[in-house]
Parts: C-alpha cells; sequence; structure tokens
C-alpha cells in the first residue's frame, strides 16, 4: 500500500519545506519516544520521519509525487542531512532536551548576573527645576558578606561537580529510527556551574547572597522630568555566586502643579487682571518656579495674549540654560459695578461709537 507522506505530516500537497519543517517539529516532539511513553509512539515517530525525508528532498519528493514511492537511497537515509534541505535538528532537538544532537562542544553555563530593579520616585516641579537629592530605601540581595558570594563555608568546601566532572553539562543517549543520537544538558546537580560545595555557609545556606534593605542617596539632576531614569550600577539583585549583581533602574514622574503646566522644559501659567490694567498699561508680579518676578503689561493688552519671561522655566537637563514661562494674560470683567462706574462707561462707549469694522 502506498504511503501517504502528506496525510502522515497533517499538510497539504502543495506544502513548502517550511511548512514541512513546522509539521515535523510539532509531531516529532510529540512522538518522540523519550518525551511520550506510548507504545506506539515509535512507530509513530518512525512514519513522521520517514515522511520528512522524502518530502524535505525535491529529488525524492518529485519522484515520489509522481510514482507514490521514493528510494532513499544506498544506505538508507542519513537523518543528519536534512540539515542540507532547510532542516535544522540541532534547533529543533535543543528544544527538546536543551542541548545538540551530535555531541558538538558546548561551553558551561556562567553564573547568572543579578536582575535588575525599578524604583519609582515622584518629586514636585520645583525639585525638578532645582534638582534634588534622595535618600530611598531598597529591599534586595546582596552578596553574602561572611562567604563573600561563594555560599561556602571555606574556599576548600568548593569542588569539582561529579556528577559533570567539571565541565557543567551531562550528556544523554536519545534512540531514534536513524541510531542513537547524543545530547548535552546543563548539570542538574550543579546547574551548570561545574562544582559543588561541601559545606554551605551558615549565614547564606550556600545562596552566596542574603535580604537586606539598602539606604541609596540619589541625585536627580536639574531638569528631570517624568520618564527620566537613572541607572544606579550595582545595586540591583545580588547575582549567582560570582556573579555581578543587577542594576537599580530610579523612574521619574513629576507630579501636577497646582499653578504651571509644564510643557518640555517651558512653563505655563494663566493671570488675570483688571481691565484698567489692561487698557491703561501695568506692572504687575506673577509668580515664578523660584517666588516672583515682575511683567510689564502694555497699554491696550488684550485678553488672552500671552508674553514670554525668558529663561524662567526648567533647566535643559542636556545642556546650558533654561526653557521659557510663557504668561497668558486674562482680563477680567467685572460682573458687579456702581453707579458711578456704569455712569464713567457710557460715557467711555459714545466716544467710541465706531464698531470694530469701520
Amino acid at each position: 500500500m502506498t504511503k501517504d507522506y502528506y496525510k502522515t505530516l497533517g499538510v497539504e500537497k502543495n506544502a513548502t519545506k517550511e511548512e514541512i519543517k513546522k509539521a515535523y517539529k510539532r509531531l516529532a516532539k510529540k512522538y518522540h519516544p523519550d518525551l511520550n511513553k506510548d507504545s506506539d509512539a515509535e512507530n509513530k515517530f518512525k512514519e513522521i520521519n520517514e515522511a520528512a525525508a522524502i518530502l524535505a528532498d525535491d529529488e525524492k519528493r518529485s519522484r515520489y509525487d509522481q510514482f507514490g514511492t521514493a528510494e532513499a537511497g544506498p544506505g538508507g537515509f542519513d537523518f543528519r542531512n536534512m540539515g542540507d534541505f532547510g532542516f535544522d535538528f540541532d534547533s529543533i532537538f535543543e528544544s527538546f532536551f536543551g542541548g545538540n544532537i551530535f555531541g558538538s562542544g558546548r561551553r558551561r553555563r556562567g553564573p547568572r548576573p543579578g536582575d535588575d530593579l525599578r524604583y519609582d520616585m515622584e518629586i514636585t516641579l520645583e525639585q525638578a527645576a532645582e534638582g534634588i537629592t534622595k535618600t530611598i530605601e531598597i529591599p534586595h540581595t546582596v552578596k553574602c558578606p561572611e562567604c563573600k558570594g561563594t555560599g561556602a563555608e571555606a574556599r576548600e568546601d568548593i569542588i569539582e561537580c561529579p556528577e559533570c566532572d567539571g565541565s557543567g553539562f551531562v550528556r544523554r543517549t536519545a534512540r531514534t529510527p536513524f541510531g542513537m543520537f547524543s545530547t548535552q544538558s546543563s548539570c542538574p546537580r550543579c546547574r551548570g556551574q561545574g562544582a559543588i560545595i561541601k559545606n554551605f555557609c551558615k549565614k547564606c545556606e550556600g545562596e552566596g547572597k542574603i535580604q537586606k534593605i539598602s539606604k541609596l542617596e540619589v541625585k536627580i539632576p536639574a531638569g528631570a522630568e517624568t520618564g527620566t531614569n537613572l541607572r544606579v550600577e550595582g545595586a540591583g539583585e545580588a547575582g549567582d555566586r560570582n556573579a555581578n549583581p543587577g542594576d537599580l533602574y530610579i523612574i521619574i514622574h513629576v507630579k501636577e502643579h497646582k499653578v504651571f503646566e509644564r510643557h518640555g522644559d517651558d512653563i505655563y501659567i494663566e493671570i488675570p487682571i483688571r481691565f484698567t490694567q489692561a487698557a491703561l498699561g501695568d506692572k504687575i508680579e506673577v509668580p515664578i518656579l523660584k517666588g516672583k518676578a515682575e511683567l510689564k503689561i502694555p497699554a491696550g493688552t488684550q485678553s488672552h495674549t500671552i508674553f514670554k519671561m525668558r529663561n524662567k522655566g526648567v533647566p535643559h537637563l542636556h545642556g546650558s540654560g533654561a526653557g521659557d514661562q510663557l504668561v497668558k494674560i486674562i482680563v477680567e470683567i467685572p460682573k458687579k459695578l456702581t453707579k458711578k462706574q456704569k455712569e464713567l462707561l457710557k460715557e467711555f462707549g459714545k466716544s467710541h461709537k465706531k464698531g470694530f469694522f469701520f
């Protein structure tokens, strides 16, 4: 009976090599005898290997499509040669066993560095403009001061791992229809370190690190804004034995201000003035980030006019100088007038009978 290789892999007859590869990878992982202990798993694994061997080879696939059969050639199909047809079996078996199937060399996994930490800090707009130094508390793991991070009671307590002979990985044999193939993975006993500890440090119990709350002084530069992040090297979590610690990233959040709005390094404020000040002109005091400053209002100033006070904004974080303060003038119209004020305004109105368009 002619075997339906397409049906075996669950692909269409016009399937690409990439689709065949994906189908094989999925099924090989599902039915591999070392992963699937069902009684028919081995036979099923043989079938999908045979199907992939034919359909991955253009010449054999063409012959199979025409005649319903394809010879594997002298000596049978070489499992390793599937790489010639776009199959990366090292990566496929890496996902099964965590190692290379043909025994190629692999470096020992080194100690894992510590994780980075994040700290969110809220500051005021004035603090952002001025710059400030703050003391914060960080709960994290640090290198054990007793054993200096080795995890051992003494240096001589660190010995070569007998499981992997100090290599950091172990070999295993995977049985396939095409022979026995070696795999290698991280040593479970030493976790890829290549060494184990006979007597653990009593303070950290062999971890090489302990829990601690550290106090850090952090300098927030003038000009910081929401989203500014500061990196404190080595202030994160401690790494595995003898590995470097992670870093601490401080993320700045600037609070909303009751008076000012910030737009980049410029600040914006609305100032109400009386009708007479707008009409006749005046000098007024306006709040700035550092106290108050005088602003000249020219005669005839219209409501919603914006004046720029140079360099009264937030200092530039990168570079010299500062932003500006933008002052929007709001002319207030009095809601209640005295009799005399009404008469004066009527008189004023009579002298300006012409409309805006005359």
